[in-house]
């Protein structure tokens, strides 16, 4: 009977050319299907985030499925209305678009005069006088007189044959059908938000169904492995959420300093700016450009002066570092151990396959692969290496 069973200690490893196709296989698996893994990737970290609160209704000894449908409930109603604050402030932006767009164009104005004056210049300086003398126009007509220098008279006007004009060749490209183009514009979004619609339900039944599905996850390891199994599933679940709280703590430190600055300046919108300007400041690499961006962009209506846009940028970069340097590693780093060196290319890898999304969540996908590789034996030299 034991002669049936194969013996896993004798098994070969996969060669090379097998891991390489199941790495590409596994590429193209997140790339063709970006949207139903972030959807999930998402519905699972919210999963994580909710999970203590139900715990919590759990022992006022609710059943399960009602607290996990309170705590949802409680959260929708809380975006709802993070929702309706934030569009207060954007209607109120969409009223000052013409205002904005005036702005716009006079600064346009503006900097092509700078420019024309600048390349006038330009030229004077580089140009001698002798070739920038004006010349004497040229006839515009086909006809001009002939005058015989050497005779001392005037002939009539002789008519000189214009050259024949040349056709031109223009090329059109052919444009791209408009039902075309709406159809895939419609779609895309259609995708996104059929994909979103699906996230409370999908939050709600990991919620209800956590013993469940642990159980069922751990009844496929046995002695050991069940343990190690266990601890993996915890500290993935820890490790997630010291990311999403750590991020949101900071943004909201940062939101609430650079909205005061705002105020204080008396800048339009300071406080829609300011939590833009706060939470865009967390992602990595492009935070400090994409945090100065809104701030610029509210100051036009009423800032004129240059001094003032100079203040704005070494305010907010200032707040950036400090907030970089100082207190994110307390506050995130602290827990999550990552190599730096790691986290830029997996911020190249996830950015490259699902955009912005990918900038996102390419941190706390390298936290949970390190959090369990930290567990499972035979993986920890990786989780070594993706450590700091």
């Amino acid at each position: 009977m034991s002669a049936l069973i194969p013996d896993l200690s004798t098994r070969k490893p996969a060669s090379p050319s097998v891991a390489i196709l199941a790495f590409a296989a596994a590429v193209a698996l997140l790339y063709y299907g970006r949207i139903f893994c972030i959807t999930m990737l998402i519905s699972t970290i919210i999963a994580f985030l909710l999970d203590p609160l139900v715990s919590a209704f759990v022992r006022l000894r609710l059943p399960r499925p009602l607290s996990s449908l309170v705590v949802c409930v409680i959260t929708l109603v809380m975006l709802y209305f993070i929702g309706l604050g934030a569009w207060t402030q954007v209607a109120g932006l969409v009223e000052d678009l013409p205002n904005y767009s005036d702005r716009i164009n006079a600064i346009a104005d503006a900097v092509a005069t700078r420019m024309d004056q600048i390349e006038t210049n330009t030229v004077r300086v580089i140009v001698p006088k002798r070739f920038r003398e004006d010349q004497p126009p040229v006839p515009s007509s086909n006809t001009t007189p002939i005058t015989n220098a050497l005779r001392g008279r005037r002939h009539t006007p002789a008519t000189v044959p214009s050259p024949a004009a040349i056709p031109e060749v223009r090329i059109h490209q052919d444009p791209k059908p408009l039902f075309s183009f709406l159809y895939s514009y419609v779609r895309s979004i259609y995708d996104f938000v059929l994909m979103a619609s699906f996230v409370p339900f999908v939050v709600y039944f990991m919620l209800s169904w956590r013993d469940h599905l642990r159980r069922s996850f751990l009844y496929l390891f046995s002695g050991a492995d069940r343990q190690m199994a266990h601890k993996t599933w915890e500290s993935i679940a820890e490790a997630t959420r010291a990311y999403v709280i750590g991020n949101f703590l900071l943004g909201l430190i940062l939101a609430v300093a650079s909205s005061a600055f705002f105020f204080a300046i008396r800048m339009p919108y300071w406080l829609l700016v300011g939590v833009l300007s706060g939470f865009l400041s967390l992602i990595p690499y492009v935070g400090l450009p994409l945090a100065i961006l809104p701030a610029f962009a509210a100051g036009l209506t009423v800032y004129d002066s240059p001094p003032i846009y100079l203040l704005i940028a070494v305010v907010v970069t200032a707040v950036h570092l400090l907030a970089v340097n100082l207190l994110y590693p307390k506050v995130v780093g602290s827990r999550l151990h990552l190599n730096p060196l790691v986290v830029t290319v997996a911020l190249m890898f996830w950015g490259t396959l699902w955009g912005a999304v990918g900038l996102v969540l390419a941190v706390p996908v390298v936290a949970a692969v390190k959090a369990a590789c930290d567990h499972i034996s035979g993986l920890e030299a990786y989780g070594k290496f993706l450590g700091d």
